[in-house]
């Protein structure tokens, strides 16, 4: 199959060094005024403007009309639960009556209480709530996802959910990367017996989820509060040792711990990091560990402590955003939504956000040779926003300005 999308307003293209972008880098987004870009098979075949490829391509050939739109690569959310059941709009409420996330948590909400909806649910209703989902995924510009499991916490449960993440996958609608968090909570069964739990993880669910190839990262929860450094230093390196890349919820509400064990391990990602100091960017930094920043959650969870983003593009760090997609702390699918409040609450800018959102993002899940930019050789994942101007996208916030969406060529929105 091969067709020319032309007529774009912009095409950014994000073509740049082989590897994540860091400091002035991230600014530079390589925009083809009155662009075109020829797919053949599945790839980019070439890029250029739409004079050049009136002149290089067969008048006979498929045309897709922009209209005067914006066509960028296909967001990269690198960080989203999107397998689970029920909601926790109840917890909502309660937190603008004035309750703490913490406070929810002790009562038996939160994560907890997500796990036994979500244990409760058959797998074929799992699979339903999940690719309506993607439907929203898509609406935003979103290609490709990181997706975690982590409201099962049990053997079977865990299995349950990878599986529906492997059936999405399957289908071919949106790119999904699968990653373990088992390690997402200690479950009800199990208060107070930390060690037990941990037991559970090592010799039995992380083999498991080896032999079954249902995922390619381990990701742990690591808070004081939840599995502290110790206790996360033992499943990550249990991970590694059956061939897991490593990603960590880190310093969410505690400072440096997470963030130095990351880089003490070599994690692919440290996820979060509102609260990490000095010390533990500098320890991100050396150990070369990329930042994943979801702003989105800080927003809904009602707290004005967001990542010192400027500060992590100041020591040359290649951040991450993403949009954190769960029913209790961020339930938005919205990578547009989360590049505005990058850019409100964080000071980025509209450039710097984008980059975070795609070529750095492709690089975090090991994909940044395939997606995350529109150069030739590359898979064709982009989307044609309805804007004339990139920097819309944050701009008029609240919106999914999505026209259509391609991946690997073929238009799934």
């Amino acid at each position: 199959m091969e067709f020319v999308v032309w007529n774009c307003s912009q095409l950014v293209t994000l073509a740049g060094p082989q590897r994540a972008r860091i400091g002035p880098e991230m600014r530079d987004l390589l925009i083809v005024p009155d662009g075109a870009m020829l797919v053949r098979d599945g790839r980019i075949a070439a890029v250029g403007t739409r004079r050049g490829m009136e002149t290089a391509v067969s008048r006979s050939i498929q045309i897709v009309d922009a209209g005067g739109r914006v066509v960028l690569p296909g967001f990269v959310d690198a960080h989203t639960h999107p397998v689970f059941a029920g909601t926790r709009a109840d917890e909502f409420e309660q937190r603008a009556e004035g309750a703490t996330y913490a406070e929810i948590s002790a009562r038996g909400g939160g994560i907890r209480s997500t796990v036994r909806r979500t244990r409760d649910a058959s797998e074929t209703d799992l699979l339903a709530s999940a690719r309506k989902y993607r439907e929203w995924f898509l609406r935003g510009g979103t290609t490709t996802i990181e997706a975690k499991s982590g409201y099962g916490l049990s053997l079977e449960s865990e299995l349950k959910i990878l599986r529906v993440i492997r059936q999405l996958g399957s289908e071919g609608i949106l790119r999904y990367v699968p990653t373990f968090l088992g390690a997402h909570e200690v479950p009800d069964e199990y208060r107070g017996r930390i060690d037990a739990y941990i037991d559970l993880l090592i010799h039995e669910m992380l083999p498991r989820v080896a032999e079954e190839r249902l995922a390619e990262y381990c990701d742990v929860f690591c808070e004081p509060s939840v599995f502290p450094a110790d206790k996360a230093r033992a499943i990550l390196r249990a991970a590694q040792s059956l061939g897991f890349g490593l990603r960590l919820h880190a310093d969410q509400f505690s400072a440096d711990e997470g963030a130095q064990l990351a880089a003490e391990l070599g994690a692919a990602t440290a996820d979060h990091l509102e609260s990490t100091g000095p010390a533990g960017l500098e320890a991100l930094r050396a150990a070369e560990v990329q930042p994943v920043l979801l702003p989105a959650s800080v927003y809904n969870l009602g707290s004005t402590r967001y990542p010192a983003a400027r500060r992590m593009i100041d020591l040359g760090l290649p951040i991450v955003l993403a949009t954190d997609f769960n029913p209790g702390s961020s339930p938005t699918t919205s990578m547009p939504m989360v590049l505005s409040l990058a850019c409100t609450q964080m000071k980025l800018t509209p450039a710097e956000a984008l980059t975070a959102a795609t070529i750095n993002a492709a690089y975090s899940l090991r994909r940044g040779h395939e997606i995350g930019t529109l150069e030739a050789g590359k898979l064709a994942d982009f989307a044609i926003h309805d804007c004339a101007d990139y920097r819309e996208l944050p701009y008029f916030f609240g919106r999914d300005p999505a026209r259509a969406v391609y991946i690997n060529g073929v238009c799934v929105m």
